[in-house]
């Protein structure tokens, strides 16, 4: 699909007329109308405008001229999931898993090695091939070429071991003690809990990207503990197999 399209059904889809569209996009009406009939594309910093407004990757806008992969983890992409900069804006480099709101969630390419592999052997990988797979690929991707140079030098591994110390710290019977948290996008974890009123409700957000883990019950088999925190909130449930019997036991606010 040409760009012209892409603009016109984004536009249509989002309920704006030309005029209010181009007064988003800080453009004149006529500059829409221009873009819509393929007479021009608007200018760079007009696609990120139009990127963030409809929350689009601007290789979506262009009519998605190359394949997007994740520079940290190799991951292919789609507007789904790349990750975000701290302004709101799409980064076209990095998925949600491995860069949210700015910051690299991964310091350690073992690290991330550990979490990838158990999804790559769901994929007919053995996990000796998946291993070595990784071991090889991950560092011809730029955020490993240039890790010195993007890396925290461990604050943010350091912001996840004071998670961990504070979810341990809450002694709740029957989990195991959690040794780390990986990146968790919210849309695959954001599951309705009954509450004592007799409705359910969500407590995350589909869009954003948090830390968590899963660990299974020390005392009775088939149960899982689900742990979800970030800067803001720690959140502790349990469920069976596939997710069933969702029970929210710990949201507390940090």
């Amino acid at each position: 699909m040409e760009t012209k399209q892409i603009l016109f059904e984004l536009r249509n889809k989002h309920g704006l007329s030309q005029d209010e569209l181009a007064e988003k996009v800080f453009v004149t009406r006529q500059a829409v109308s221009r873009w819509e009939n393929g007479e021009t594309i608007p200018a760079t910093e007009t696609l990120k405008l139009l990127s963030k407004l409809f929350n689009v990757s601007i290789n979506t806008l262009l009519g998605s001229p190359h394949p997007l992969y994740c520079q940290c983890c190799g991951m292919p992409m789609d507007d789904s999931i790349i990750g975000k900069d701290k302004d709101g804006f799409l980064n076209e480099d990095y998925c949600k898993w491995c860069y949210a709101d700015g910051t690299y969630t991964y310091d350690d390419m073992d690290e991330l090695i550990d979490v990838c592999v158990p999804h790559m052997t769901k994929e007919g990988f053995s996990e000796e091939q998946a291993r070595a797979y990784m071991k090889e690929n991950l560092p011809r991707l730029d955020y490993w070429k240039h890790h010195d140079e993007l890396s925290d030098k461990g604050k943010f591994d350091g912001f996840k071991q004071t998670l961990v110390d504070e979810i341990n710290a809450l002694g709740i019977e029957g989990m195991p003690k959690v040794t780390k948290l990986c990146a968790l996008v919210g849309q695959y974890v954001n599951v309705e809990y009954p509450l004592p009123s007799g409705t359910k409700a969500k407590f995350l957000n589909d869009e954003t990207t948090y830390l968590g883990t899963q660990v299974e019950s020390e005392e009775e088999k088939g149960l899982c503990y689900g742990v979800v925190a970030n800067v803001e909130f720690i959140l502790v449930c349990t469920y069976r197999e596939g997710g069933a019997d969702p029970k929210l036991i710990v949201f507390r606010k940090r």
